[in-house]
């Protein structure tokens, strides 16, 4: 499971503060370096542009999921753990991530003939999503007609089904009430 540099991580998240602040276009490197506190030699380090950014934002969603993790309670219901999983992240797209640059990183992994790091199985976020399949699997919580592998690809799928038509749309609708009001639905299959 890959998890990001903590100074790296730094980098992407205030990058993506000051786009959704600011604008991508208005925000320049040396503004990231200063709102994260790092230096240019780090900004390069890890990044050899601006531009590059943009295919980090697998990483901020990554990092979310590992910040939600943290705050779990164990014992809650597998199912739930999802849901909530999934509600955190999409409350954090609307609230955080421009629609134009949302629509850009998803148009660029159908494009791409390159990293799809969207669909990097190595990922935290695939990580914790087995983990907590398995785990439903294993309390009676979660279906087991479909193995752990099978039913994350439904769950990613749902996923971004929703993020995709919330781009398709240019964000015209509540990504967090669409969200809790869809989810549930495709996915109820799961559901043991």
């Amino acid at each position: 499971m890959a998890r990001m540099n903590t100074t790296k991580a730094k980098i992407t998240k205030v990058a993506w503060q000051l786009f959704h602040e600011k604008g991508y276009s208005e925000t320049t490197i040396d503004d990231i370096i200063a709102a994260s506190g790092t230096s240019k030699g780090s900004f390069y380090h890890y990044y050899s542009s601006k531009d590059e950014l943009l295919s980090s934002l697998s990483e901020v969603f990554d990092a979310k999921y590992e910040e939600v993790m943290q705050t779990l309670d164990k014992d809650m219901n597998s199912y739930e753990k999802l849901l909530y999983l999934c509600y955190t992240v999409h409350d954090m797209i609307e609230r955080e991530i421009p629609i134009g640059l949302l629509a850009s990183l998803y148009s660029s992994q159908v494009v791409t003939k390159g990293d799809k790091h969207l669909q990097n199985q190595d990922r935290y976020y695939y990580y914790v999503i087995r983990q907590i399949i398995d785990e439903g699997q294993k309390r009676g919580q979660i279906a087991t007609d479909l193995t752990v592998r099978e039913i994350q690809q439904l769950y990613t799928l749902a996923e971004r089904a929703i993020i995709y038509d919330y781009c398709i749309s240019n964000g015209n609708y509540s990504l967090s009430e669409y969200t809790r009001k869809i989810m549930p639905r495709l996915i109820s299959t799961i559901k043991a």
